[in-house]
């Protein structure tokens, strides 16, 4: 474990590989956004309640609907312009003194505490190990411990029992959730658990459904945590339109339509793999749960430059503390668009000299 202050771009997000060539002119593997979303119902719903838009926003019914959906008091949940802003809320509001960011994983929440004036300590997952989680390299003075599961950029899938052993009297323990459910069965999953000491878990709307546009995501918390959040919010943090969305995507039909895009996700993502594994210069995390893979190779940077050309976006993987300009993150897409990508592949390691 070291401290670090170092030059890796905190801010840089998966969009800023596809947002300056305009829409249709790559093909997507950049953002973990599920392609083919929101879907048409959901459209439907959202442009229903722009016919209240006259009117303040008002969260009851979707703060209801969310705590209902994990079997939670509603005064353990607080809805969120996106999980972006549970990280800011959290770097602002808990009374924190030791934080510690297990990596690589997304970057916000460490950028969002460094904003906060915080001096942030990293624990850096290995390769070598899988960039699986021990307990014992978090130290034992974090007051303030974050982490993702299944974890971003790696898609490694954390054990529930792994997490739990970071809970410790007077640490907070923040668990993003944001693909949880693209997970079959959101296996490992501490939403909804209330025995944990000091447990945050955040989840978003944003990938299954598709609405980063939208902004909508929610914290989880003891209720005198989500107070302490709550206090630190603008009014009327989330609009009409997204309160909309949380409700409808917290009910049964939704999250039966979110259980079998997982099972289609998982089956993409194996296809992914296997075809990956046929190019004996890459190295891919295989143990993926999440719906990405990470993979390895030498002159990522050049292949990355050399799959634009040939329509494809792929999310560099240097920005990640932890991992360097020979990552690549590839998000799972459908048989077809795989299949593509992969030949595509082939050309541009052929085109570097493999």
């Amino acid at each position: 474990m070291r401290t670090h202050s170092d030059a890796h771009d905190l801010r840089h997000h998966g969009d800023s590989e596809v947002r300056d060539h305009g829409p249709g002119h790559l093909t997507d593997l950049a953002v973990n956004v599920r392609a083919g979303t929101p879907p048409d119902w959901l459209k439907a719903h959202i442009a229903d309640s722009l016919s209240s838009l006259a009117a303040y926003p008002d969260g009851r019914s979707a703060r209801a609907a969310v705590a209902e959906r994990h079997g939670l008091p509603e005064d353990r949940v607080l809805l969120t312009a996106g999980a972006a802003e549970a990280f800011v809320l959290i770097a602002r509001a808990l009374p924190v003194r030791r934080p510690v960011v297990v990596h690589p994983q997304f970057t916000e929440p460490e950028a969002a505490l460094r904003d906060a004036g915080h001096t942030v300590e990293r624990v850096l997952l290995e390769e070598s190990n899988g960039f699986r989680l021990d307990p014992a390299a978090v130290p034992e003075a974090a007051d303030l411990v974050m982490v993702g599961n299944p974890t971003n950029p790696t898609s490694i899938l954390h054990p529930a029992g792994s997490l739990e052993a970071l809970a410790a009297p007077g640490r907070t323990l923040v668990v993003d959730e944001a693909f949880m459910d693209a997970v079959p069965d959101e296996r490992e999953a501490l939403a909804g658990r209330t025995d944990i000491p000091g447990l945050i878990v955040l989840r978003s709307l944003t990938k299954t459904w598709g609405l980063a546009g939208l902004r909508i995501g929610y914290v989880l918390a003891e209720p005198g945590t989500v107070e302490l959040l709550e206090q630190a919010q603008p009014l009327w943090p989330v609009s009409t339109p997204a309160l909309a969305a949380a409700e409808v995507c917290s009910a049964a039909p939704a999250l039966a339509e979110a259980g079998r895009a997982a099972q289609r996700i998982a089956a993409d993502r194996a296809h992914l793999l296997a075809g990956l594994a046929e190019f004996e210069e890459i190295r891919t995390v295989e143990a993926a749960e999440g719906p990405f893979v990470l993979i390895r190779m030498k002159g990522a940077d050049e292949v990355r430059a050399r799959l634009r050309g040939l329509g494809f976006a792929a999310r560099r993987g240097d920005t990640f503390p932890g991992l360097g300009t020979e990552w690549l993150r590839l998000a799972v897409r459908d048989r077809p668009t795989t299949n593509r990508f992969l030949q595509a592949l082939d050309q541009a390691l052929t085109a570097v000299g493999r």
